[in-house]
């Protein structure tokens, strides 16, 4: 595998590929952004993976400064299982000067869910996502990117972002991965304590018995309380919920009338101690 620092390198590195196959990641990886380069291997004829913590999707308050840097570890993750090129820049490679273009998503999309507790995360992450496909896809007919699902809304986000702006690139949306307990995996997991960590896995048990009640009720007008519960049994575990929730798959709006036939998905995010925790699960 071969590590590039700046975007001259990484295209030049690049110039021979027709259909690059994309993984873009903050580092700290875990065995669900493995999986994701496993998949690329079968999808285009590079596999390029990309590490970088992105201070524009942090709010002043969230750990930005604290996120796990583990460069030299997740390299040789990435080398291991079979990743032709790795990207890696610094702040004054991708943001040489203030980032004052900035990608803004739909606020129907952009703002609800992650976007109404994070304002300005889809537009920190809209940005440097376009400002990454540049520098790894410009001048090919085509492309693949890889993204997991346990960031739903992110890849809702980023899949209609790439549409709207008739990107060459195809989004791939991989199965989240869990732990044997069924804990998604995720970077932010290594803050958790042991205690915590043993109360983690009770997010997506919360998800799994929202998504069997909701699929027993016939109409949407029963979720509120239907939600309400879950919020309710969550939090007198300790938790501090932002959201549980059903929403549509296709746009992450409320449900209408019977539920019956939608194709639905339960969202969660909730702090543990110090520790946001996301979830998703489609029903």
């Amino acid at each position: 595998m071969k590590t590039v620092h700046t975007i001259a390198e990484l295209r030049a590195a690049l110039s021979a590929s027709q259909r690059p196959a994309f993984v873009p990641t903050m580092g700290n990886l875990h065995p669900g952004h493995i999986e994701l380069v496993r998949q690329a291997r079968n999808l285009g004829d590079m596999t390029v993976a990309s590490i970088f913590v992105n201070r524009l999707q942090f709010a002043p308050h969230e750990d930005f400064d604290s996120y796990p840097r583990t460069l030299q570890a997740d390299a040789d993750q990435l080398s291991a299982a079979g990743c032709d090129l790795l990207f890696a820049p610094n702040e004054r490679e991708m943001y040489p000067q203030p980032q004052t273009f900035k990608i803004q998503p739909d606020p129907a999309l952009g703002d609800i869910l992650e976007g109404h507790f994070r304002p300005g995360f889809f537009t920190g992450v809209c940005t440097v996502v376009m400002k990454l496909f540049q520098a790894v896809f410009a001048g090919r007919a085509q492309g693949v990117a890889l993204f997991g699902m346990k960031d739903y809304q992110q890849q809702l986000v980023i899949g209609r972002m790439v549409r709207q702006f008739a990107l060459p690139i195809e989004i791939v949306t991989g199965k989240t991965q869990r732990a044997a307990d069924g804990l998604a995996l995720s970077s932010r997991n290594s803050y958790l304590s042991e205690a915590e960590r043993r109360e983690a896995v009770a997010l997506s048990q919360a998800l799994h018995s929202l998504s069997l009640a909701a699929a027993q009720a016939a109409q949407a007008g029963a979720l509120p309380e239907i939600e309400a519960r879950a919020q309710q049994a969550l939090a007198a575990r300790g938790w501090r919920p932002d959201y549980l929730t059903v929403r549509r798959r296709s746009d992450l709006l409320a449900p209408e009338g019977a539920l019956h036939g939608q194709a639905l998905v339960a969202l969660g995010a909730a702090r543990l101690g110090k520790t946001r925790l996301i979830d998703s699960l489609e029903f």
